[in-house]
């Protein structure tokens, strides 16, 4: 195969700007939205999505991440290449015609649902465009720079038409399909991209049977980890009402963009670690393996730290004062970034790798069971922050059963990683923030970039002066750069 394919610190500078994409636009679009809408539309389009989620979920089946080991152990030879996404899109849609069947049966037969049919019916575009953009084939091949540019075009198109049509709460159902074309419509041109790598016309006839296990094994974690995602939406929605549904999605909607760049490593290596398994290369899979998980810890503390200590006013400058009381949901839910990161590190780099996602349907299964109980007993009495609670609890469930079952390939990789120098560094920080606190800045704006730039300044200071092992390396490698730069010139 002649794609190119690039290092992977071209891929994760790429992936990073697409997750750092993924920060800047939520900044324009949530704030505008939360604030036009209003807490109980905002709240009921969030329902939507989240139910939508599910069906969603049963159209993939576990293909998305399955789809991405499968392309990437045969990247290297264009028929097997085109033969193994050829079946893989054909199960894809089979199992697309199902969940429109599922969707509509429960449109009319669930009450809840019904009262809200504008919405879901939006959202169900969805369905059909996360099935032809087989994203999972461009993330085996490692088209990073494709995936990026090609998602920042359509999250500017969002912008503008949000700007343009989304002007009171009477706009929700607008704000919904535009929240569609952001997340989804960019999958369309996937669908003709996707013959520049393949061609059907070279394979033969479709073998189904090697990929069901595996698929249904994915399929089964997904379902899982889409209760972490959507269930306390949903269940709140159900529980509550739309005003609760709206305060925790402004607690979650920022931390899913921090976990979302916490991931980022994770979800290049992917297909490099597989990669490097099929081929037997062991040395270079181990020193990847300790570097993410140095990487997990430098970048999540201090992350998780910073938003808990400026929770409310993180809510108040986003969405409005209106959500100033999801404080105490956006502070409880926080150190899931620290849990998901290890968490998903461990199934994109061991387990998958390894194919043990047996291990891995096991834990997210029982993290989900934990979630659900969790949700019915506390989201009657604290709504949004029982949710919060719960989600924490269930993702430190999946993390710790993963953590056991992979102890063997992470201990070893731990003990190279100097942590008390990032606790110690975080601790420090939170002194001198808390001195910087005292001198009462009335502007939010400013009194959030003043702590910002003194809490990341201070921590990343710190880690260079202890010379923490991942920080200090990364900055005389990006010195040393600089330097050649110079003398070149």
């Amino acid at each position: 195969m002649n794609t190119k394919i690039h290092s992977v610190k071209y891929n994760f500078i790429m992936n990073a700007i697409l997750t750092v994409s993924s920060f800047i636009f939520p900044l324009i679009t949530f704030p505008y939205a939360t604030r036009v809408l209003g807490v109980d539309f905002y709240g009921n389009v969030s329902f939507g999505q989240s139910v939508l989620n599910y069906f969603v979920l049963i159209s993939s089946l576990g293909i998305p991440t399955y789809g991405i080991r499968a392309c990437a152990k045969v990247r290297d030879d264009d028929i097997k290449l085109s033969q193994t996404v050829k079946e893989l899109l054909y199960i894809n849609l089979i199992a697309t015609i199902v969940s429109y069947v599922l969707f509509f049966i429960s449109l009319f037969s669930v009450s809840k649902f019904y009262q809200n049919k504008e919405i879901l019916i939006i959202n169900s575009l969805s369905i059909i465009l996360n099935t032809i953009g087989v994203q999972w084939l461009f993330s085996a091949l490692e088209q990073y720079s494709y995936i990026t540019f090609r998602n920042i075009l359509f999250k500017i198109i969002s912008v503008v038409l949000m700007v343009v049509f989304v002007k009171e709460p009477s706009d929700y159902l607008i704000y919904a399909l535009i929240c569609v074309v952001s997340a989804s419509a960019s999958n369309i041109l996937n669908y003709f991209y996707m013959w520049k790598f393949v061609d059907f016309k070279k394979t033969g006839k479709c073998n189904f049977k090697p990929h069901l296990k595996p698929i249904f094994i994915f399929f089964a974690s997904s379902a899982a980890i889409n209760v972490f995602t959507s269930l306390d939406s949903t269940m709140l929605g159900f529980l509550t009402n739309d005003r609760q549904v709206g305060l925790y999605t402004a607690s979650i909607r920022l931390k899913n963009v921090l976990v979302g760049l916490v991931k980022s490593l994770g979800t290049v290596l992917l297909p490099r670690m597989s990669y490097y398994i099929e081929k037997g290369e062991k040395e270079q899979y181990t020193n990847l393996l300790s570097k993410s998980f140095n990487f997990i810890l430098v970048l999540s503390i201090p992350l998780t730290v910073f938003f808990m200590l400026f929770s409310k006013d993180c809510l108040v400058f986003i969405s409005g004062s209106d959500y100033a009381a999801a404080g105490l949901s956006m502070q409880l839910i926080m150190p899931t970034i620290i849990c998901i990161g290890f968490s998903s590190t461990i199934e994109s780099q061991i387990m998958i790798p390894y194919l043990k996602e047996n291990v891995v349907c096991f834990a997210v299964w029982i993290s989900a069971i934990v979630d659900f109980i969790l949700n019915l007993f506390l989201i009657p009495k604290f709504g949004a922050a029982g949710a919060s609670f719960a989600t924490l609890i269930a993702e430190a469930t999946s993390m710790s059963i993963q953590f056991y079952y992979a102890r063997d390939e992470i201990l070893p990789a731990l003990k190279k990683i100097k942590v008390i120098k990032i606790v110690g560094a975080i601790a420090i920080t939170m002194v001198v923030v808390y001195f910087i606190s005292c001198l009462h800045i009335s502007n939010l704006f400013i009194l959030l970039c003043v702590n910002a730039i003194v809490f990341f300044g201070t921590y990343f200071v710190l880690l260079l002066l202890f010379k923490e092992k991942f920080t200090y390396d990364i900055f005389i490698s990006i010195f040393n750069r600089g330097k050649k730069d110079v003398t070149h010139e």
